[in-house]
């Protein structure tokens, strides 16, 4: 832990209330580009009073809607037509890898190295063993990402650092489940990329930017982790998120400016923060990502993740480095900067299911078939099946 804060020179930000801190670019060269702002001023909101509800209330007004376009194009699946060449258009129960192995020039290099592994019935520490050097193979050394390769919302991912306890992941699981390992990233900003293309006249633009951090507390020498989450404006309202990732520390006291991290996945469901990048979008970098995304067959919606050097690089469209591409199932997630408006991001909601069944009309009129029904609800039964087998997100 203290070696990756290290590599950020210790440029870091306290935040004056309690000890929560944002993470800053990596080379210390600047403050980090996009940063979330710590504040103790009351008056203004630490997390947005709709960011943490239900799913099904959220997407209440999408599913009226779905009803509703359904009627209007006479198919109730025409929106997993929206990518064509991905299975469901990569909605649901569909294997990260089948899109990854679709990239070819500049979005296969783009991407981070991966490997899929499955689980079989051999002890897993052989396993394990024989996993770290397939992954060493393709220039993937410890430590490592290991996450399912089904699944969404950040679930099931696991940061790897020795062979004991990539045993334990796999013992997870039952046999036959295949998981990625892929290279850690170079850098440690990311931001999440909306892509749209239009399939008319084959361009594409990124429609949403959003910047993710990774909440972290520095211990004071006298309070409890437990207490310095409780004391931090946001944190302390998601304790939820934190305590089962953190129980067994949870009542320990931290020594004295030591460097807590709370999550490791900048997941916003599991408690990383989200914040509106979208004044940060360049020509240049429009550019770049339409440049990577031409690469990508039969790509026309969907959400990157990616891990960047520096703000200057960022929108210059330069080293950027790929996590996954989400596709269907992906949103536009500056909606959940704690500052959105709920309205907006209803109306940003309303618009993407729109353009995925409007994708999904242009591609039926070329002559492509709307999936079942039944094809649907196999793969959301697949995912829903293994989704109770994933370990802890770290």
């Amino acid at each position: 832990m203290l070696t990756l804060i290290k590599s950020y020179k210790k440029a870091l930000t306290l935040n004056k209330q309690s000890h929560a801190i944002i993470q800053e670019d990596i080379e210390g060269k600047s403050p980090h580009p996009i940063r979330q702002d710590v504040t103790t001023d009351s008056t203004k909101n630490s997390v947005s009073f709709f960011e943490f509800w239900p799913g099904w209330i959220m997407y209440a007004p999408v599913v009226i809607q779905w009803v509703g376009l359904s009627l209007w194009h006479r198919s109730l699946t025409l929106p997993f037509l929206a990518n064509p060449s991905l299975t469901l258009s990569g909605m649901v129960g569909v294997p990260k890898s089948e899109l990854m192995e679709q990239a070819t020039g500049l979005c296969k290099a783009a991407i981070l190295p991966w490997v899929t592994c499955k689980t079989d019935q051999s002890p897993t520490l052989n396993q394990a063993r024989a996993w770290i050097k397939l992954a060493a193979e393709k220039g993937i050394t410890l430590p490592f990402v290991c996450k399912p390769d089904i699944g969404c919302r950040g679930v099931g991912v696991k940061l790897i650092k020795d062979e004991k306890q990539l045993s334990d992941t796999i013992d997870s699981y039952p046999d036959g489940t295949s998981l990625l390992c892929q290279k850690l990233s170079s850098w440690q900003p990311e931001v999440g990329i909306f892509y749209v293309k239009n399939p008319k006249t084959n361009k594409g633009e990124i429609k949403s930017m959003t910047s993710k951090f990774l909440p972290i507390v520095i211990g004071d020498g006298v309070s409890s982790l437990g207490n310095l989450i409780a004391k931090d404006d946001r944190a302390g309202q998601l304790q939820h998120l934190y305590y089962e990732r953190h129980k067994d520390s949870w009542n320990l006291i931290p020594k004295k400016d030591e460097v807590i991290r709370l999550v490791f996945s900048a997941s916003h469901s599991k408690g990383a923060i989200f914040q509106n990048a979208n004044a940060y979008i360049t020509d240049e970098l429009t550019q770049a990502i339409a440049n990577i995304m031409q690469d990508l067959p039969n790509f026309y919606y969907g959400r990157l993740d990616v891990k960047y050097s520096n703000l200057d690089a960022l929108q210059r469209g330069k080293d950027l480095e790929i996590i996954e591409i989400n596709a269907a199932s992906s949103e536009s997630t500056h909606i959940w900067d704690k500052d959105a408006k709920f309205l907006d991001a209803i109306k940003t909601l309303l618009w993407q299911y729109r353009t995925l069944f409007n994708l999904g009309a242009y591609h039926r009129r070329q002559g492509k078939k709307t999936p079942t029904i039944g094809t649907f609800i196999s793969h959301l039964l697949k995912e829903r099946s293994l989704s109770k087998y994933y370990p802890l997100t770290d």
